[in-house]
């Protein structure tokens, strides 16, 4: 019903930036949530930065003034604009959109976000 899909992962030097990008698509009637979340190898799935309808947003604490999340209602997408990346970073990351029906959240395929040093 819902579509997501992430884009704009990609290799950088620890302490460069990186924004990746979500869009939405589908039968779509309103979206209360978009959030990001990563998965890094061996650790679980953990939640990075969300993005509630009217503008709340709340972020992990080892991302807060680094990761900043935003969106753009017109296009039903959200952005994670992420500077000064560190090495544990990396990680792939995923994408959910939470409706305002339903509790269930649609998921993206992730892109992945590798940080060096």
């Amino acid at each position: 019903q819902v579509q997501v899909m992430e884009s704009g992962g990609g290799l950088v030097q620890a302490g460069g930036s990186l924004r990746l990008s979500c869009a939405a698509s589908g039968s779509i009637f309103s979206i209360h949530a978009m959030d990001w979340y990563r998965q890094a190898p061996g650790k679980q799935r953990e939640l990075v930065a969300s993005h509630i309808k009217g503008d709340i947003t709340n972020y992990a604490d080892s991302v807060k003034g680094r990761f900043t999340i935003s969106r753009d209602y017109d296009k039903n997408m959200v952005h994670l604009q992420m500077n000064s990346l560190k090495t544990e970073n990396t990680a792939v990351y995923y994408c959910n959109v939470r409706l305002i029906t339903g509790l269930g959240g649609y998921w993206g395929q992730g892109t992945q976000v590798a940080s060096s040093s």
